[in-house]
């Protein structure tokens, strides 16, 4: 599986009934392939795959598919309790999706073989490969990397923990491992803010939830990183991803939160975030809106 650009996750609309809003997912979806990603990761963190049921995983994912119409890849999310990712993966299959990331099992951590038959149960529901991420009660050994990657359905690793260490032996060991095919990704939140460290441990890809609200900014980001233009690349950080970092350690969830408020800011009503995440106040969405005018202004 080849990505090549950005990779973008997608908000979830909600209408006033609270309901998906499938039009204005299209929209969503649809405005922002004109920014050209590397691939499309629906109902996944960004787009609060914590708070879907199976059903509704299965209709996000399903309208991403028609959107995108084969012009990138698009990985769904799932995991949480095994049997909800199953579930999850099966819909995702059934609607059309090129593959998996396996999000964390819910509340409860496991030993490393745990993990790994987790993983394991979840590739084995559907013929999807998968991205296994590394983050919260997912926190994969070394070896147990090296494992699953013996599996062929196993595609890709996706670090949101940020111990530079652990990640660079896990490069390291799957190449040795003979895996050329395996994929690599910074999932960290505003994953722009860290990509500089990632890049020179052998992980060129990154997660982009910017790119979802100011694609036009996260773009600009990438070109200056992939074209080795440090004075640019380091004027955006400064001046839009750093203070947006701020803004977003503020409260937790607004990872998710501020896309939202971003794309309502540019008149995409996509609605609020469900709970337990919270939307922004009146205050924090005036200092989002002069964010997203600063980047804009570096343009």
């Amino acid at each position: 599986m080849n990505f090549d650009g950005i990779l973008f996750f997608p908000v979830t609309p909600f209408n006033a009934g609270g309901r998906v809003d499938e039009d204005l997912l299209r929209t969503h979806i649809a405005r922002t392939l004109e920014h050209s990603p590397g691939g499309v990761f629906p109902a996944c963190g960004t787009g609060e795959y914590h708070a879907l049921s199976a059903t509704e995983s299965a209709t996000v994912v399903g309208v991403a598919v028609d959107t995108v119409a084969g012009s990138v890849p698009v990985i769904a999310g799932a995991g949480g309790p095994l049997g909800h990712a199953i579930e999850v993966a099966r819909g995702a299959a059934d609607a059309g999706a090129d593959g998996l990331l396996v999000l964390p099992p819910y509340l409860v951590g496991g030993p490393q073989a745990g993990l790994v038959a987790y993983v394991e149960a979840i590739a084995a529901a559907s013929d999807l490969p998968v991205v296994i991420y590394h983050r919260g009660t997912a926190q994969y050994a070394v070896e147990s990397v090296v494992r699953l990657a013996q599996n062929p359905k196993v595609v890709g690793f996706k670090d949101g923990v940020g111990d530079i260490g652990i990640a660079q032996l896990i490069v390291r060991a799957v190449a040795e491992s003979g895996r050329t095919d395996f994929a690599f990704f910074n999932g960290l939140l505003t994953a722009e803010l860290t990509q500089g460290a990632y890049r020179g441990i052998g992980i060129p890809l990154y997660s982009s939830a910017a790119f979802a609200m100011i694609p036009e900014v996260a773009n600009a980001y990438y070109r200056a990183y992939i074209d080795g233009d440090e004075v640019r690349r380091n004027a955006l950080l400064d001046g839009f991803y750093a203070p947006l970092v701020a803004l977003r350690d503020e409260t937790p969830g607004f990872g998710v939160s501020l896309i939202k408020a971003g794309l309502r800011l540019g008149g995409l009503p996509v609605g609020s975030v469900r709970a337990p995440l919270v939307d922004p106040t009146p205050e924090q969405e005036e200092r989002l809106a002069s964010i997203l005018e600063a980047g804009r202004a570096l343009l």
